[in-house]
C-alpha cells in the first residue's frame, strides 16, 4: 500500500512543473492556455472588456511572477501564476484549459501550493460571479475577505487564507 502512495505521489507532482515562462514558446504555451480559459471566465461574469485576455506573450516572458504548469502526458493543461514576497503568497492567475474543467486539476494545483510554500498568508482574487473559482477557494479554507467594482465593470472579491505551521 505504501509503494502505491509513493508511485501516486511521484506522478502527481511530476505532473506538476515550474515553467521557463521566459522562454517565447513557453510563453505562447502559457498564453494560449490564459486565452481559452479567461474566455469562458469573461461570459460568465458578462464582460465585454476583461483585462485578462488583453495580456500579451512579453507581459507573460517579462513578468516578475513564478509559473507552474500542470501536464496531461506532455499537453499543458493547466497554469499557475504566484506572486511569493516575503511570508504571503498570491494566487495571481490559476487556469484550466476548458477541456479539463470539473476533473480536479484546480484542486490539485492549490494543494500544490499549500504543500510546497509555507507561508503564513495566501491571498487570491477572482470575479464575484465565478462561482467555480469563489467555490474551489471557498473549498479550501479562503475567507472572503473584501467586494469592490474594478473600472472595467467587474465586481471583483478578494480571499486570504492564514495558516500557522
Amino acid at each position: 500500500m505504501i509503494e502505491l502512495f509513493i508511485l501516486y505521489f511521484y506522478f502527481f507532482i511530476n505532473m506538476i512543473k515550474l515553467l521557463e515562462h521566459n522562454l517565447l514558446s513557453v510563453a505562447q504555451e502559457i498564453h494560449s492556455v490564459f486565452q481559452s480559459s479567461y474566455a469562458i471566465e469573461a461570459k460568465l461574469l458578462g464582460a465585454d472588456n476583461f483585462p485578462p485576455l488583453n495580456r500579451s506573450i512579453n507581459d507573460i516572458v517579462f513578468s516578475d511572477n513564478i509559473f507552474y504548469a500542470f501536464y496531461d502526458d506532455n499537453l499543458l493543461v493547466s497554469v499557475l501564476e504566484i506572486c511569493d514576497e516575503n511570508n504571503s503568497l498570491h494566487i495571481q492567475s490559476l487556469v484550466v484549459s476548458p477541456d479539463y474543467f470539473r476533473k480536479g486539476i484546480a484542486t490539485k494545483m492549490i494543494n500544490f501550493v499549500f504543500a510546497n510554500f509555507k507561508r503564513s498568508k495566501f491571498s487570491v482574487e477572482t470575479g464575484i460571479d465565478n462561482i467555480p473559482a469563489r467555490r474551489l477557494y471557498q473549498n479550501h479554507g479562503f475567507k472572503e475577505l473584501k467586494k469592490w467594482m474594478t473600472n472595467h465593470g467587474i465586481v471583483k472579491i478578494r480571499y486570504e487564507l492564514y495558516k500557522t505551521y
